[in-house]
């Protein structure tokens, strides 16, 4: 094994670690609290190890909050997997996804990302795999149980994840009301076939 080799197997473990650290902490407690010395003591680096991999906390962050909400992808899909017909399909999914812990995070990151530019490659970035992963499993669905959408599956995939940020967003901001007062599942257009 050549010494660039090892150097980037290194380097990317190296990175890992600073980002499941930071998950860890920025699941735990808000952004603001959390400094770059904690995240270096959590993941085993020195703190200059942390600009050197991400550029700064906030990038940091913003990872730290997508591999959080993809981790609790499983769960969303587990969810919808488990219901045998459409309706209640979209029902579990908007249902988890409400109560998704780590979809606060993620619109905290995006916020981050609004007031600072800079950030807009990796939000795009996440973003971008987040609706991949999301239309694969669509896709799936769709192809395992005959079932059928009224558009696109990359439409039905960043409507409802626009619907779910924007639900989140809401919610934090202290407006009142409850999940009864929104229906999340109903931007699903998922259905049985008709065909027979």
């Amino acid at each position: 094994m050549s010494r660039a080799h090892t150097s980037r197997s290194r380097g990317a473990g190296t990175r890992e670690r600073i980002v499941h650290a930071a998950a860890a902490l920025f699941a735990a407690r808000p952004a603001d609290s959390v400094t770059v010395g904690e995240i270096a003591g959590a993941a085993g680096v020195f703190p200059n190890q942390i600009t050197y991999h991400f550029g700064s906390k906030d990038s940091l962050f913003v990872h730290a909050a997508f591999l959080l909400l993809l981790r609790d992808a499983g769960r969303i899909e587990g969810a919808g997997s488990r219901m045998s017909n459409a309706p209640a399909f979209r029902r579990a999914i908007a249902r988890t996804v409400l109560v998704t812990p780590s979809l606060p995070v993620v619109i905290s990151a995006l916020a981050l990302a609004r007031a600072k530019p800079q950030l807009g490659t990796v939000v795009k970035g996440h973003l971008s795999l987040l609706f991949r992963m999301s239309e694969r499993y669509l896709e799936r669905v769709l192809q395992t149980r005959g079932w059928g959408i009224e558009r696109t599956a990359r439409q039905e995939v960043r409507t409802f994840w626009a619907a779910a940020f924007g639900a989140i967003l809401i919610a934090e901001s202290g407006y009142p009301g409850t999940q009864a007062d929104l229906d999340l599942a109903g931007t699903l257009t998922l259905r049985e076939s008709t065909a027979g």
